[in-house]
């Protein structure tokens, strides 16, 4: 790749190709764990405890984005226990230090206080555990990975967690297809090894891919880094396997691109984050494996620049750019701060990861090289950097992947996941910077400019009610009135089931509740999750 700067004087000076003798410095993997999380409250407190958990510390009242009180689901009992002993021998926990890692979300923002943890491995086995739940009026809280940001995996009071690690089984691959299907508990990293030994890769990239589970990402709608190119979960799963909440095993899971007999009910549970259903079985559609992949990492001066470059990009680039994202010059001094990253160009107030993927190394470096070269002469970009070997194309990626992992860092941080219009995905975050002043540490913006995906983080010293009170609801209804999402990816969960009339009609809540009331009459799934506490 480095002739193709060569070619161009002003690219010889302004753009370091990381060749061999060149690296940043190796980001350690990371696995999204909650072990060293503090104890939860004993079982005789759970409600109260919970229930306190939720509320200003200076006793303020309770926000949207709280907890309500714990609904009549009945409490557990010997006999209850001795079920699932029954059908789950040596997998049915109820330590409470084996417990909390499972207790408690990947953010330590919201912690349940359960005393079981079911761990099937069959379909048949979870469908066992929901009809006996379903008959004791007993909450279930399915949990993958337990890597989501808005509090959905973990339980909010002493709802019983259904964990999916044990169902990890990779069931078929069909090498002409491409079409994987598999356990919903594999893990997507794992999966994502398995395919690319048969030089085929999964459509979906998340930073979280070294824990989170490819049901919960299902159960989300989990967006990632490549939705750009290969489209969202929508798109490419082709078929579920779904316990419902009586225990009855809803199979969907067909292999066929093509089916239009009747209602696509897969769509019903994809994103619904288990309150629907849990998903014990998945078929996605998997593209083959590129043969070249390159990496630039770019600096602007400004978002309009960096906005001007994104259609540059599309234009020149076309079938092979595979993701385009951004971060701030905030977001690059928490990584220099907090995890010793450096910076591997000059600093500038936005930095550009861009990616491309193809099948032929030649084609894919003369578009690259005309890109850039565009790119530098028009002044769009200050400064930059390419990858093309394994190491320095992880390196380069770690300087957007690893922003999560920074912030937790920084003290405690309020996450928001919006969707936009392109064009007014950062005004957000410049606006939520004014309208705060100093009463935040940081006001960072990162995310997926490819589908109008901003993270918004705020972070603060430690828990602050009154800031939260600044934040929310001026960020929704910034948000509403650019006519965006208040959930691009990460889901409404507990944090945001309040408000999702900003970005949905009344009618459409109501039909929502409807559905859930329809398969899942005594609401054991996931209860205090995604559908708002009163639906109007």
């Amino acid at each position: 790749m480095a002739w193709i700067f060569q070619r161009a004087l002003g690219l010889r000076t302004a753009l370091r190709y990381l060749g061999p003798n060149c690296s940043l410095s190796s980001p350690t993997t990371v696995r999204l764990s909650t072990a060293d999380i503090h104890k939860s409250c004993s079982s005789w407190q759970c409600g109260t405890c919970s229930r306190k958990l939720h509320i200003g510390v200076d006793g303020s009242k309770v926000s949207p984005s709280e907890a309500p009180e714990r609904l009549p689901f009945s409490r557990i009992t010997q006999e209850d226990l001795a079920f699932f002993k029954k059908i789950l021998p040596g997998r049915t926990i109820t330590d409470p230090d084996l417990l909390e890692s499972s207790n408690v979300d990947w953010l330590k923002s919201v912690r349940g206080s359960s005393e079981v943890l079911l761990r099937p491995q069959t379909t048949d086995e979870v469908s066992q555990i929901l009809r006996y739940c379903n008959s004791r009026n007993l909450a279930v809280n399915p949990q993958g990975g337990n890597t989501g940001l808005v509090g959905g995996s973990v339980p909010v009071y002493d709802e019983i967690i259904l964990s999916t690690a044990l169902m990890n089984n990779i069931l078929t691959f069909d090498s002409i297809s491409g079409i994987l299907t598999c356990q919903a508990g594999c893990i997507l990293e794992n999966l994502s090894f398995y395919l690319e030994e048969r030089d085929y890769i999964m459509p979906l990239d998340l930073g979280a891919k070294g824990s989170c589970h490819i049901g919960g990402n299902v159960s989300t709608n989990a967006g990632g880094l490549r939705l750009l190119r290969y489209s969202s979960l929508r798109g490419t799963v082709l078929g579920l396997e779904v316990v419902l909440a009586d225990g009855c095993v809803l199979d969907c899971l067909s292999t066929l691109r093509k089916d239009n007999t009747g209602y696509d009910l897969k769509q019903l549970f994809i994103g619904s984050e288990g309150t629907l259903g849990v998903i014990t079985a998945v078929s996605i559609l998997c593209p083959r494996k590129p043969k070249s992949v390159n990496v630039v990492f770019l600096g602007c001066e400004t978002f309009e620049q960096l906005l001007k470059t994104f259609q540059l990009c599309r234009g020149m680039l076309g079938e092979i750019l595979s993701a385009f994202e951004f971060l701030d010059k905030e977001c690059m001094q928490l990584l220099n701060t907090h995890l010793k990253l450096p910076n591997p160009i000059a600093d500038c107030p936005f930095y550009i990861v861009i990616e491309t993927a193809g099948s032929n190394p030649t084609h894919d470096g003369e578009k690259l090289h005309s890109f850039l070269e565009e790119a530098m002469t028009s002044s769009l970009v200050t400064d930059g950097t390419v990858a093309t070997e394994e190491m320095k194309i992880k390196n380069l990626w770690s300087m957007r992947e690893r922003v999560t992992e920074a912030l937790t860092h920084d003290g405690f941080t309020y996450k928001y996941d919006i969707s936009l219009p392109v064009e007014c995905i950062y005004q957000l975050v410049t606006d939520m910077r004014e309208h705060l002043g100093d009463r935040a540490k940081n006001v960072v913006g990162y995310g997926h400019v490819g589908d109008g995906n901003v993270h918004l983080n705020i972070t603060s010293p430690t828990k602050d009610p009154a800031l939260l009170a600044a934040i929310e609801p001026f960020v929704f209804e910034w948000t509403a009135k650019h006519h965006g999402s208040v959930s691009a990816e990460h889901g409404l969960g507990l944090k945001k089931r309040n408000y999702i009339y900003y970005s949905k009609a009344s009618q459409a809540v109501r039909l929502m509740g409807n559905i859930k009331a329809m398969l899942d009459p005594k609401g054991i799934l996931n209860p205090y999750k995604t559908l708002p506490d009163n639906i109007k």
